[in-house]
């Protein structure tokens, strides 16, 4: 997109015309961020678009999830990591009104979807598959895999659950097979009391 812009612009001042806007910034657009961010905080779609830069605390390095935007209706506050903070300001910094949504559509309103954009980056990618499909990738699977990254780290589902946003832990609990490792460690725990050790050994 950007050496698409620059060539316009270098057509146009052959003819004499006013340059466009030059693309400049980290991200030439908001898919990238998007999916970046979605991969880094397991935020839904619907969330994503409903954020607003008032949402954002890149000092404390938090987003806020307004209720009115959440499936569970509850808000809620997730910690940004390094990469969806450097993200955030990279993308703050090239927008020109940050008074507004993060991912602004026409004019300034909420964007609403991005189904084309999201159709040629799966294309892209050799993952433009039918519906039906096993290997079909969903925009949705984002958040399977932050939450999968998590329970594999070993964090406490219920951790987990909250920085999902699920209402109920049954939900999340669809993860708990990818921690077999901290399961047991958790089991372990329950060592025989004390004083029981060398009557079991005699046993």
């Amino acid at each position: 997109m950007r050496e698409g812009r620059a060539s316009g612009n270098a057509w146009r001042k052959r003819r004499g015309y006013g340059p466009l806007p030059a693309r400049s910034g980290a991200f030439a657009d908001y898919l990238r961020p998007i999916v970046l961010i979605a991969l880094n905080t397991g935020l839904r779609r619907g969330e994503l678009l409903a954020l607003r830069w008032a949402d954002i605390n890149l000092e404390r390095r938090t987003l806020t999830v307004r209720g009115s935007g959440a499936k569970s209706a509850q808000t809620r506050h997730v910690p940004l990591n390094v990469e969806a903070h450097r993200i955030l300001e990279g993308w703050k910094a090239q927008q020109e009104q940050t008074d507004g949504f993060v991912f602004p559509g026409r004019n300034g309103a909420a964007l609403t979807h991005f189904k084309r954009s999201w159709a040629g980056v799966l294309e892209s990618a050799g993952l433009a598959f039918p519906p039906e499909h096993p290997r079909r990738f969903r925009f949705h699977d984002a958040r399977h895999d932050f939450a999968s990254k998590l329970v594999m780290a070993g964090v406490d589902l219920n951790v987990v659950r909250a920085l999902l946003g699920h209402s109920d832990i049954s939900m999340t609990l669809r993860y708990a097979h990818l921690a077999p490792e901290h399961l047991a460690a958790a089991v372990e725990r329950l060592g025989p009391p004390e004083g029981m050790t060398d009557v079991i050994e005699m046993a």
